[in-house]
């Protein structure tokens, strides 16, 4: 074990259905590996989701919102805002609501099949980066409202923005990462249809592309990039795209590893980030301990990653690394969660990480 060198403040908020039982699996396993790591770590509970509006009257509390503005990042559990009451549920979620207040323009969401689980495409290993502020989910792109309306009972309109500035945010976030990687970028698109906006989006990326001359860059429409994810997932690396595109990619590219129940995610700025698992709340099997924590647990480990590039902590990123390996041994040596195959509950799974964890010290 090292001398504990390094200290943080890192946000729990736990959500709704399976987030209670996932988010503290998390937390368990982060706390072994912070441990092993040396790193010390304060954590600050805090109220979101359907608890928060039973308590405070709102999904996320201002009290949440200035804590989490003191933090250096945070764990979000999934929500339910569908089983909301009303105006909740009619109201930015919760997720976009941090999101949108934080900044949170850079989502990424890598799909990588385990040794030893059944994947539809075995050997997956790509990540998916997802424009998080504006594009096709009207929501993100207006200062007030929703960026829907209906001038009449029968017509309804959303926005769908593209910015130049946005898009070489992302894509310079992108090729740093297909750098670091298999050096390889896939721009995905709609062009031959939304020709000025997915059309900005693609030639945004393809300029930036002229500043990373070492990675091969491709692009493909959004409908046939599902049908090449299906047949030859393996083929890609980093794939770049705007924000609905990238959350259904990003759900499809889950299932082809293995589950979506093991697909982790990152949501940045350049200054905080948070991790979220791509998967909903999943309100039919909460409470029954049988959801699959993996998704929340390598979230977690990402934001460590993360953090220890902007703090320039080593230790930060063996701790990352520690979790990630953990989760992999936990695994390839036979326990598993029943959607990979496995007879393991959510809490064993996680008691099971945190020991190997413990083991690697």
């Amino acid at each position: 074990m090292q001398t504990t060198t390094s200290r943080y403040r890192l946000g729990v908020l736990e959500g709704d259905g399976i987030g209670p039982e996932i988010v503290p699996a998390a937390v368990q396993v982060l706390d072994a590996a912070f441990e092993t790591a040396g790193v010390r770590v304060e954590w600050t509970r805090l109220p979101l989701g359907r608890s928060a509006i039973d308590e405070f009257g709102a999904a996320v509390p201002q009290h949440t919102l200035d804590t989490l503005s003191e933090l250096d990042g945070w764990l979000l559990g999934p929500h339910d805002s569908a089983a909301y009451p009303e105006p909740h549920r009619s109201a930015l979620n919760p997720s976009g609501t941090l999101r949108k207040h934080f900044g949170l323009y850079a989502n990424i969401r890598p799909a990588k099949s385990f040794e030893g689980t059944r994947a539809i495409v075995p050997g997956t290993d790509l990540v998916i980066v997802r424009e998080n502020t504006e594009g096709f989910y009207a929501d993100r792109n207006t200062h007030a409202g929703t960026g829907e309306f209906m001038p009449t009972p029968d017509v309804a309109i959303a926005h769908g923005i593209i910015t130049r500035a946005a898009v070489e945010r992302i894509a310079r976030t992108a090729f740093r990462l297909a750098r670091g990687r298999r050096k390889k970028l896939t721009i995905v698109h709609k062009a031959n249809v939304l020709r000025l906006t997915t059309g900005l989006f693609r030639d945004v990326c393809r300029e930036i592309a002229e500043q990373y001359p070492e990675v091969a860059v491709d692009d493909f429409h959004i409908d046939a990039m599902t049908v090449h994810l299906l047949r030859r997932a393996a083929d890609f690396d980093v794939l770049v795209t705007e924000n609905m595109f990238g959350d259904i990619l990003s759900d499809l590219t889950g299932e082809i590893a293995g589950s979506l129940g093991i697909a982790p995610s990152v949501n940045a700025s350049d200054e905080v980030a948070m991790a979220q698992a791509a998967h909903g709340s999943a309100p039919d099997i909460a409470g029954q301990d049988i959801a699959n924590p993996v998704a929340m647990i390598l979230s977690s480990a990402m934001l460590l990653d993360w953090l220890a590039d902007r703090h320039q902590d080593d230790s930060l990123r063996r701790a990352g690394r520690i979790v990630e390996d953990a989760v992999n041994e936990t695994v390839r040596t036979g326990t598993a969660t029943a959607d990979l195959g496995g007879s393991a509950g959510t809490a064993a799974f996680a008691a099971a990480v945190a020991e190997t964890v413990r083991a690697s010290a």
